[in-house]
């Protein structure tokens, strides 16, 4: 119960610092993100190994609420680079089916001011044939836990994900930090993506760049 407890407060404080942003820099800061995920795909499909395997396939994503990180443009972006675009439709038991985006005509309200595709539901298990899924998150730390809004939607997603699959949390700038609470049922990310760093991988001993301290990197979120 402490873990939950911490998790908690932890999460106030995030959206608190999240709606405190100014409209300009939430632009901005998505602006970068987006261009991160762009770069990362591109190369996927320019070199023989590629950064994301499989790139020209299937991709997740997300349509970002006004308190998520990439913008109302993430969608769009990940369809020009990946053939293949997955979106999350959230069940009645909070666990994600996926639908496939294909313009924003596909589009449609949803519950808890969600949006979601309105194509034929794939199934809970189509995101495990992703090569890269790209989800959101309130915050990651340098083990890869990564604290969302506590539904546990995507932990259920994630566990059915083979690991060589890239899971990239997308972050504000400041919310890489060094330490979460975690439970056994969470499920980890090996990348992240902030606006002031791109692409930041998650190793088993922590992250290739050294994420910003909690009280120094910028004060934003999404």
């Amino acid at each position: 119960m402490h873990a939950i407890s911490d998790k908690s407060g932890i999460r106030e404080g995030l959206l608190a610092t999240r709606r405190g942003m100014s409209p300009g820099r939430r632009t901005a800061a998505d602006a970068a993100i987006r261009a991160a995920v762009v770069t990362l795909l591109r190369a996927g499909r320019r070199v023989g190994r590629p950064a994301v395997p499989d790139a020209r396939r299937t991709v997740t994503g997300y349509v970002p609420t006004d308190l998520e990180p990439g913008g109302t443009g993430l969608p769009e972006a990940l369809r020009r680079w990946g053939d293949r675009v997955l979106l999350p439709v959230l069940r009645s038991d909070l666990d994600l089916d996926w639908a496939e985006y294909t313009g924003p005509d596909c589009l449609q309200p949803a519950r808890w001011r969600l949006c979601e595709p309105s194509g034929p539901k794939l199934g809970p298990g189509a995101a495990a044939r992703a090569a890269v899924l790209f989800v959101p998150a309130l915050a990651v730390d340098r083990r890869g836990n990564r604290l969302g809004r506590g539904g546990g939607s995507y932990d259920r997603a994630l566990s059915r994900v083979p690991r060589r699959a890239l899971v990239v949390a997308l972050l504000y700038d400041g919310e890489l930090v060094d330490e979460l609470p975690a439970e056994p049922h969470d499920r980890p990310v090996n990348a992240v993506v902030t606006p002031g760093d791109g692409l930041v991988r998650i190793t088993g001993s922590g992250v290739s760049t050294p994420p910003p301290r909690v009280d120094e990197g910028p004060r934003h979120g999404g």
